[in-house]
């Protein structure tokens, strides 16, 4: 419910600020005091976009701020979502317009970008002008009327939800159909390269040992002579090796230990030598034995690195063990193959039970639907025919669809005549703008009492009516007013005395400028308010007599 709006510094307004109550206003002025002005400036606090020539003349800034009372639209999904401080007493949407061009927007003081503004504020208020009738020619907007009245709300949401899901199984049927198809055209590059890889025989670490046993064989005789060298230093002949030298002064530091102690410590650590440098020498001279040349074991180990080097050098990689990860890639591709197959078959049964339940499902909308239907045209033309249109027909025709759609299986069309024998035709194509709005008036009404709807604004809707059918569209709107709240901008004064609250848009002539005022009429006001209406600007006894008599019976 719209509880204020302030308004400072757009187009005539210099500041406004009213406060609105529950039920049905009415606001009324003579033509050019401003009305439209105050619906464009709510316009731009619910989103609409801007215009730098909104903005007062002389003013840098322009703020627009709306204050709701949202307890009743179940919205904590929606400011939680959008990371929004939730206040249900006192959600206020602001705009801020500066001459520069740029435009700022907030709900409960924290910026928010224009697609969120706009989104909240379709959920607050519902302004309903000529323009809008164009809607009732959508089949969309009629769909929803239907759904509405066929209280199809939950139905919806469960359906929306598998149908997301048959949705999902589509588009991996179809992935899994395109990448079998890439995979077939593929398999036998695959296999091939699989095949070359399998047959390398590859293992971890074997390009390190190769490498380093090419070079033992490659350098097999410097090595060999390396070995023999070291032999025969150590080992040579008789007095010339180091072991036999060790070994002779091991024998000269044992001669002098029973009259020279410390040389017990100089013949152990010779002996220590000794043993080493004598094992060294053994070791020197069999590895010598153990190495050989083989020209057919080198060049084995020339064709196996070659081959190695190569793999590398056609994958782009380095070492044995990425050529590894690179053929289990290769055979969990080529597995994958063979079990494409399998996948499409599973998917396709998931897909053909989804369909199967997505169908159960829409047979139940579609029946709900017929029976709203039914109840749509009996009511509408009830409703209808007092508003000057006593030869209405009106049907809601459902057709069903071949295949399901995010919205179900049927196709909704409101079918319309408002003269006797004449054919029924799609509303948007056959209604006039006047009966356009009568229908609109109604199809709200109707609405209004099987789901929760934000405020709504009526724009002159009573436009090309009078009298008794005034009137009675009156009474439609404060019928309504008695389940939501509804403002409506009326030059009817039949209209204007069934409102519980009375708002007038006039004109006041400044020192330098004109600005435009609204102010909420007291009884007496409101009295020959209603009169000017009846009589215009000379304000007759009879006016104010009649005026009286529309406001006491209302």
């Amino acid at each position: 419910m719209l509880k204020s709006l302030f308004i400072q510094n757009f187009v005539l307004i210099d500041n406004l600020d009213i406060s609105f109550d529950k039920g049905l206003s009415v606001i009324t002025g003579e033509t050019g005091a401003g009305k439209s002005i105050i619906l464009g400036a709510l316009s731009l606090v619910l989103g609409a976009r801007a215009d730098g020539k909104s903005i007062k003349k002389d003013s840098d800034k322009c703020i627009i701020e709306a204050t709701f009372d949202v307890s009743l639209y179940n919205l904590e999904g929606f400011f939680l979502k959008n990371d929004l401080e939730y206040d249900e007493k006192n959600c206020i949407l602001r705009r801020e317009l500066h001459a520069s061009g740029k435009s700022r927007a907030f709900v409960n003081d924290s910026p928010v970008s224009l697609a969120i503004l706009k989104e909240l504020g379709s959920r607050l208020i519902d302004i309903h002008s000529q323009h809008q009738n164009l809607l009732l020619g959508d089949n969309r907007f009629q769909l929803k009327v239907t759904d509405a009245l066929a209280e199809n709300d939950i139905l919806l949401i469960l359906y929306k939800k598998e149908y997301n899901h048959y949705q999902a199984l589509r588009r991996e049927l179809k992935e899994l159909t395109e990448a079998a198809a890439r995979s077939q055209q593929e398999e036998d590059y695959l296999r091939f390269q699989l095949e070359q890889l399998a047959e390398a025989g590859l293992k971890a670490g074997e390009q390190e040992e190769l490498e380093q046993e090419q070079e033992t064989l490659s350098h097999a005789e410097e090595i060999k002579g390396s070995l023999y060298k070291i032999s025969l230093l150590l080992q040579g002949d008789e007095e010339a090796g180091a072991v036999q030298l060790i070994k002779n002064a091991l024998s000269t530091a044992e001669s002098v230990e029973s009259y020279y102690p410390q040389a017990k410590e100089l013949a152990e650590r010779l002996r220590s030598a000794y043993i080493e440098l004598d094992d060294l020498a053994g070791e020197a001279d069999a590895r010598k034995d153990d190495v050989e040349f083989n020209p057919e074991r080198l060049e084995w180990v020339n064709d196996r690195l070659n081959e190695i080097y190569t793999l590398q050098q056609k994958h782009r990689v380095d070492t044995v063990e990425e050529l590894i990860r690179i053929r289990q890639e290769f055979e969990e591709q080529v597995e994958a193959i063979g079990s494409y197959g399998e996948q499409i078959e599973k998917v396709k049964g998931q897909l053909k039970e989804s369909k199967r339940e997505l169908i159960q499902q829409a047979g139940i909308i579609s029946a709900q639907r017929q029976n709203a239907a039914k109840l749509i045209s009996e009511r509408l033309v009830a409703m209808i025919t007092p508003l000057g249109m006593p030869n209405t027909r009106f049907v809601v025709q459902v057709t069903p669809k071949p295949e399901p759609d995010a919205d179900g299986m049927d196709e909704v069309s409101f079918l319309f005549s408002a003269n006797k024998n004449a054919d029924l035709q799609p509303v948007a194509q056959t209604a006039s703008g006047g009966e356009i709005s009568r229908l609109m008036l109604c199809i709200k009404a109707l609405i209004a009492g099987s789901t929760a709807l934000p405020t709504i604004i009526f724009d002159e809707v009573d436009t090309g009516v009078s009298g008794d059918i005034a009137d009675k569209m009156g009474d439609i709107m404060q019928d309504l007013g008695t389940k939501m709240q509804v403002l409506t901008i009326t030059h009817l004064p039949q209209i204007a005395a069934k409102g519980r609250e009375h708002y007038f848009v006039y004109k006041e002539d400044m020192a330098e400028r004109t600005v435009t005022r609204i102010k909420k009429l007291a009884k007496d006001e409101r009295v020959k308010e209603v009169a000017r209406m009846l009589s215009g600007s000379a304000l007759t006894n009879a006016a104010i007599a009649n005026a009286k008599v529309l406001l006491r019976n209302n």
